[in-house]
């Protein structure tokens, strides 16, 4: 399937430079030349991301009571992925180049350049030599145990579902919640892809903050509708534009052999790559229980003890990709605008507040007359309930452009009126509106002012 077109221009090439310029996001061993589609996430990129899968866990777990927590091993029984089928069926058709040694995804030609004229797709230059396509296993094999033999075999999971689906009962009884109920979890998967890419996009190692909730089987498609609806609404809730949004339903070529229904959530990346998914919400039916059950020979079956009988749930699952929201957002925040009395203009990261890496800078104006010594003490105050940064160096112009640019909603300025009144000027990233405030309301200035 080929993204819907965009409107919107690309800044990818400038964002992956912001972001490892300004700490957010650096290339895995890049002092070794870097390993392939993996990317480690700076000081400010690992603030962002956490802030991120709080909001998602708030949101799924702390505010609900019907939706439990969860964190499975990344290892598990083997047979587990030959239930759920991924041993037979997480495959994709893998094309070689015998010409150029590259490897493309059989299916996504038309995706992908060819490394000797990237004008044309592979298999349309002269010199191309394509392989038969064949099936390549997505998942990372490994061993347990000292000998590496099959009988050793395990997988790094390609997804967080699986340890959801096995745990089911445990967490059923153990807190006693009855159906509907969901498991949600967040956690590392790893897939080895073919053609990976456009930065933390496509990747080998990858985050999931995944849910699965437990209905009743004829129930499932009002339960389906509704965390449509709710799913959508919480990325609207991160500040991500209304008109960057849509679902995109499966067709019949799309949905998974056990899926009774499916929408994506799309989020348009700008330029070429267009609207790509960032959330997956599926009808999954039984299969997933169905199969352990068969499989482990262990009843995954639920009692309803109101209607006293027992059926095996059906799931709604609904699975969004941590780094690839990440990636939303940060496209979404980036501008670049001009600013009135300044040539240079500004680049601005407009993430919403709670988002925000660093909720407010303070900066002294000088570091003279007690400034440095008040900027510190305010900072140690705010540091109990924000992320602070301190920021003596350079213009003051300079240190507001590089808030500016790592997306901080709030710089407080101490200078000389300060320390003879007790009162700082705060300063908006977005309107760029400056009020002064006492120093002693500073907390809950900012408090209100991000809570808001």
């Amino acid at each position: 399937m080929s993204a819907q077109p965009s409107v919107h221009p690309d800044v990818m090439d400038k964002l992956v430079s912001l972001c490892k310029r300004r700490g957010f996001i650096f290339q895995s061993s890049e002092i070794y030349g870097g390993a392939g589609s993996v990317w480690d996430y700076g000081p400010l990129g690992v603030e962002l991301k956490r802030n991120l899968k709080e909001r998602w866990w708030h949101a799924m777990v702390r505010a609900r009571d019907d939706i439990e927590g969860l964190d499975a091993a990344i290892l598990m029984h083997p047979r587990t992925w030959e239930a759920s089928g991924h041993v037979a069926g997480f495959t994709d058709p893998l094309v070689d180049c015998k010409a150029c040694k590259g490897r493309f995804r059989a299916d996504k030609l038309e995706d992908a350049r060819c490394p000797q004229k990237p004008s044309r797709h592979p298999g349309q230059h002269e010199a191309c030599a394509l392989t038969e396509a064949r099936s390549f296993n997505l998942m990372f094999k490994t061993h347990m145990g000292a000998l590496e033999e099959s009988a050793s075999v395990a997988y790094l999971r390609p997804e967080t579902a699986q340890g959801i689906f096995v745990n089911f009962l445990n967490v059923q009884q153990a807190m006693r919640q009855k159906v509907p109920f969901g498991i949600a979890q967040v956690g590392k998967a790893f897939r080895n892809e073919i053609t990976p890419g456009n930065f933390i996009f496509r990747t080998r190692e990858f985050e999931q903050m995944e849910m699965q909730f437990f209905v009743e089987p004829g129930t499932d498609m009002d339960w389906f509708a509704h965390w449509k609806e709710a799913r959508m609404a919480w990325h609207l809730g991160l500040g991500l534009s209304r008109d960057r949004l849509l679902f995109h339903q499966h067709d019949a070529r799309e949905l998974a052999h056990y899926a009774r229904a499916a929408f994506d959530v799309q989020f348009d990346f700008g330029g070429t790559l267009g609207f790509q998914e960032i959330e997956g919400i599926h009808n999954r039916g039984d299969f997933d229980l169905s199969q352990h059950q068969q499989y482990s020979g262990k009843k995954l079956e639920y009692f309803d003890q109101v209607a006293n009988k027992r059926y095996v749930p059906y799931v709604i699952e609904t699975s969004v990709g941590a780094d690839r929201v990440a990636l939303a957002v940060l496209v979404n925040a980036y501008r670049e605008e001009a600013v009135p009395g300044e040539a240079e203009g500004r680049v601005v990261l407009g993430i919403h507040p709670a988002l925000s890496p660093i909720k407010a800078a303070v900066f002294p104006l000088t570091k003279k007359d007690g400034q440095p010594e008040m900027a510190h003490r305010l900072a140690a105050e705010l540091r109990g309930t924000l992320a602070v940064d301190v920021d003596e160096t350079g213009s003051i112009g300079k240190r507001y452009r590089r808030q500016d640019e790592v997306g901080t909603p709030y710089c407080v300025t101490v200078d000389g009126q300060s320390t003879a009144d007790g009162t700082v000027t705060v300063r908006d990233r977005d309107s760029l509106q400056q009020d002064r405030v006492d120093a002693t309301q500073l907390k809950g200035y900012l408090a209100a002012k991000l809570a808001g």
